[in-house]
C-alpha cells in the first residue's frame, strides 16, 4: 500500500452522527437560537457522547502493586482519570518511594504496603481491585497474594513466565472467587477498536494475511530495562516482551488462533545484552481457516505496526501499540486515507482499569480473561519449541503442543 507520509488529501473521521439531512439540522438550530435569552439563565442538562464519570465517593478502590516506571507514568495517572475507578493503595518494596508516590496521589499511609505484607490487604475493605505492574516472573505469586486476600486482579502482559504459572493464576482466582484479567489494553485503544469494527463489517474484504512487527531497543542503562536482559526474570527476549502485542493482537482481528507454527531467533554473540535472551524473533502462524500470518520481535529497531491484508484494502496500524500517537490507515495501491477517531489513545489504559471496575460491580464478562493470558503463554512456549527444533509444530485449540506434533 501507499507510504502512510503520503496520505491523500482525502481523510475520513470516524465520529458519532451522519451528514445526512444537515441543512434541515441547521435551520432548526437557527430557529432555537433565536430563542435563547440574552441574560445568563440555566440552561438544559446537555446529552454527553458518553455517561458522566460516577461521584468520586463510588469509584472503586484500586491498589497498584509495583511503582516502576510503567506505573508512574501511565498506571497511576490513568486511575486518576479514570471514570469509577481510583487509587486507595500502593504496594513497593521501597517504603521511601511508596511515600512519596503516596504524597502525589493523596494516598494514606494506612494503605502502603510491602510484598510480605500483601496478605494484610484483606483487612482493607477500600481496596477491590490490585493491579500488578512487577517484572515478569513476579506476576504469579503477587497476583495469587492478592487473590488470597480477596482481592480481583488486573496484571500486567505476559501472565507469567510459564503456563504451569498461568494456570496456578486462573485457579487461584476460581478458588477465591474472585476476576483475573490480563491487561492487554489494546483491547481499548481507538485505533485499533475502530480497525477491528471495520474488518468484521468487510470494509477490506476478505482477509487472507495479517503482518505484525513488534521491536524496540532494549537499553540496560535505565532500570525498566535491566530486568528484561535476565531470562528467569522475564522469561524470554524480545518476542515475550513486545512480540506478543502482535500475537495476541491477530489472534484478535482474524477471530481464531493458529493451528501450526514455525519460527526462528537470532541474538548477536557479541552483544552483551542477548547473552541470556533473544534479540530478532520471526514467527510463521498458520489458521484452521487457511490464513496466514507472520509476527516479528526485536530488540534494535524502534517500529510497532500491525497490517491486515485484505481483498479491498489493508489497513496499517503504525503505530498500532504505542502509549500515544497510534494511527490507522487504509488503502491500496491507489489511495490512502487515514481514519481518524474520536478518542485519543490515553483511553485504552482508562478503558481496561474501568472495565474491570465495572464488572466487578456489575457483572458481565471480561474482555481479556485469565484464559487468554494462559492460550497466549502456551503459544509463546510452542514458538520457543519451533524455534529450537528448526520444525513446524501443529497445536491444539487450547494452544497446547499436539501429541507427536515434536
Amino acid at each position: 500500500m501507499s507510504d502512510p507520509a503520503n496520505i491523500s488529501p482525502s481523510r475520513r473521521l470516524f465520529m458519532a452522527g451522519s451528514l445526512a439531512g444537515i441543512g434541515g439540522v441547521l435551520a432548526s438550530d437557527r430557529a432555537a437560537s433565536q430563542a435563547i435569552p440574552t441574560t445568563p439563565i440555566g440552561r438544559p442538562e446537555p446529552k454527553l457522547d458518553q455517561p458522566p464519570p460516577l461521584p468520586r465517593d463510588k469509584h472503586l478502590g484500586w491498589a497498584v502493586v509495583g511503582l516502576g516506571d510503567f506505573a508512574q507514568a501511565q498506571v497511576l495517572p490513568a486511575l486518576e482519570r479514570s471514570r469509577r475507578s481510583k487509587t486507595v493503595a500502593l504496594v513497593s518494596g521501597n517504603p521511601e518511594k511508596a511515600k512519596a508516590v503516596a504524597a502525589r496521589y493523596g494516598v494514606e499511609s494506612g494503605g502502603l504496603y510491602d510484598y510480605g505484607s500483601m496478605g494484610k490487604m484483606a483487612d482493607n475493605t477500600d481496596i477491590a481491585a490490585v493491579y500488578i505492574v512487577t517484572p515478569n516472573s513476579t506476576h504469579a505469586d503477587l497476583t495469587i497474594k492478592a487473590l488470597e486476600a480477596g482481592k480481583h486482579v488486573l496484571c500486567e502482559k505476559p501472565m507469567a513466565t510459564t503456563s504451569a504459572d498461568c494456570q496456578r493464576m486462573i485457579d487461584a482466582a476460581k478458588a477465591a472467587d474472585r476476576r483475573l484479567m490480563i491487561a492487554y489494553r489494546v483491547h481499548w485503544e481507538p485505533h485499533n477498536l475502530r480497525a477491528k469494527a471495520m474488518m468484521d463489517k468487510g470494509e477490506f474484504g476478505e482477509v487472507r494475511f495479517a503482518s505484525s512487527d513488534h521491536h524496540r531497543p532494549l537499553e540496560p542503562s535505565r532500570p525498566r530495562d535491566q530486568w528484561r536482559i535476565l531470562k528467569a526474570v522475564a522469561g524470554g527476549g524480545s518476542l515475550v516482551d513486545i512480540g506478543i502485542y502482535g500475537l495476541n493482537g491477530i489472534q484478535w482481528f482474524l477471530g481464531e488462533s493458529p493451528s501450526s507454527v514455525s519460527a526462528s531467533m537470532f541474538s548477536p554473540p557479541d552483544d552483551p545484552r542477548f547473552a541470556e535472551v533473544e534479540d530478532v524473533f520471526t514467527a510463521q502462524l498458520v489458521f484452521p481457516s487457511g490464513r496466514r500470518a507472520t509476527v516479528s520481535s526485536g530488540y534494535t529497531s524502534d517500529k510497532k505496526r500491525i497490517d491486515l491484508w485484505g481483498e479491498k484494502a489493508v489497513a496499517t496500524l503504525d503505530p498500532g501499540t504505542a502509549y500515544q500517537g497510534n494511527r490507522l490507515v487504509v488503502g491500496n495501491a491507489k489511495r490512502a486515507d487515514e481514519i481518524l477517531t474520536v478518542e485519543g489513545d490515553a483511553v485504552q489504559f482508562t478503558g481496561e482499569i474501568d472495565h474491570l471496575s465495572q464488572v466487578i460491580a456489575e457483572g458481565g464478562e471480561l474482555r481479556t480473561p485469565g484464559e487468554m493470558g494462559l492460550r497466549d503463554m502456551r503459544l509463546i512456549e510452542a514458538l520457543y519449541q519451533a524455534a529450537a527444533t528448526r520444525r513446524w509444530v501443529d497445536l491444539n485449540p487450547d494452544m497446547t503442543i499436539r501429541s507427536g506434533a515434536l
